[in-house]
Order: structure tokens, then sequence, then C-alpha cells
């Protein structure tokens, strides 16, 4: 069995040289930053956003949505300061 590195793995699934992973911890340290520790984990399960087409945070990231497009969706919605954009 020949053995894939975790890079060439994610390269061959997602057709991307970068990994995912990458934008989504940034993603997840402005939702930290903006909500707080607890409080991001509970709006990304709980809270329904109309612009990601009636899904939660976590929903539209398991669906593959792209990191940047479901955080403009956050900020449009909960009106995060410029700062934090």
């Amino acid at each position: 069995m020949l053995w894939v590195g975790i890079r060439d793995r994610r390269t061959a699934i997602t057709g991307r040289r970068y990994p995912v992973t990458v934008r989504r911890t940034e993603f997840w340290e402005r939702m930290r930053a903006q909500f707080g520790e607890s409080y991001a984990e509970s709006v990304a399960k709980d809270y329904v956003i109309s612009s990601l087409g009636g899904r939660t945070v976590d929903k539209a990231l398991a669906d593959g949505e792209d990191a940047k497009i479901v955080w403009r969706a956050v900020c449009e919605t909960f009106n995060v300061p410029e700062s934090l954009r």
C-alpha cells in the first residue's frame, strides 16, 4: 500500500493545493473573537441563517460551503464590526 501524505490527500479530495482547514481555522478564530468561546459554538450549531439557504453555520460548512462565504453571512446577520471582518 502506498502512503499518501495528508496534504496530498487533501489536494486529491478538494482539488485545491492549500488545505481547507487553514481557512476554517481562521473562520473559527473570528467566530470566537466575535461571540466568545462557548457562544460561538452555539451560534454555529443552533442559529439558522437565511442567506446560507436556511442552514446553520455547522451545516453549511459540512455541506462544503466556503468558509469565507459563511463568515460573510455571519457578519451580515449579526452586524459584526468592521474590525473583525
